[in-house]
């Protein structure tokens, strides 16, 4: 194995890669016995590892590690650290997508999860050539310093969206509520588990909606239990940012 004595290192933080491999390995264990819990056994859930402020070598060691799937919060920060990386994986755009910067996301990113507005919507599908897949964001904590479409706003949106011809609707993402409180928490998921579960049984062209982006480090096994099928990991594999 390559990557057997691969260090990642950020400013003075390290994380080996038998350390990383062993938190993978962990965060699979915690998903199976979620699953199991609420009899999903036999469902995939697929892990995003967040590489945010972490460098292209992270996102190597990632990949080698068996992860698939990379999460990014900045197009400018995705723009310099891609090249460097050598591993094949998909590339999501999780944070919010300035207008000015929908051109360099398209060419950068496999999905965009971040459309929290329908005049990102229509900004995008203006600048795209062929279809791009997106997630909704949907604000399901109420909370204001989070982005996202309001949940009473959710089926006009998508109703919308399916009109748009270079988009292609895969699914709704949401950030839970920044508690400690499980009550809360698992009540902004089933929220979003419900809008999804009632745009899917509605057949509207462009609209295959196949992700359930819910649950970051602190939250995913919550998430998980609530329907989850896309989490999205930081911290739990990489450990702090500075």
């Amino acid at each position: 194995m390559p990557y057997q004595r691969y260090w990642i290192i950020f400013i003075g933080f390290m994380v080996a890669y038998d350390e990383l491999m062993e938190n993978v390995a962990r965060i699979r264990c915690d998903i199976a016995e979620c699953l199991e819990k609420v009899g999903r056994t036999g469902s995939t859930v697929t892990i995003i590892a967040v590489t945010k402020k972490f460098p292209a070598e992270a996102v190597d060691a990632a990949v080698a590690a068996g992860l698939t799937d990379i999460g990014e919060s900045r197009v400018q920060e995705s723009a310099t650290k891609k090249p460097a990386v050598k591993a094949s994986c998909r590339w999501h755009l999780i944070g919010h997508l300035q207008k000015n910067k929908i051109g360099k996301a398209i060419e950068l990113y496999d999905m965009i999860q971040s459309v929290d507005s329908y005049e990102l919507a229509e900004a995008i599908n203006a600048k795209a050539t062929t279809p791009v897949d997106i997630l909704l964001q949907v604000d399901s904590s109420g909370e204001e310093t989070k982005f996202g479409i309001d949940p009473d706003d959710v089926m006009q949106m998508v109703d919308n969206i399916g009109k748009l011809d270079n988009l292609r609707l895969r699914g709704l993402m949401t950030i839970g509520p920044l508690t400690e409180d499980e009550t809360r928490i698992r009540h902004s998921f089933r929220l979003t588990k419900a809008l999804f579960d009632k745009v899917k049984e509605n057949a509207l062209s462009n609209v295959e909606m196949s992700y359930l982006s819910m649950g970051m480090s602190g939250d995913y096994q919550i998430a998980v239990e609530e329907g989850s099928n896309m989490v999205r990991i930081g911290t739990s594999l990489f450990g702090s940012r500075a």
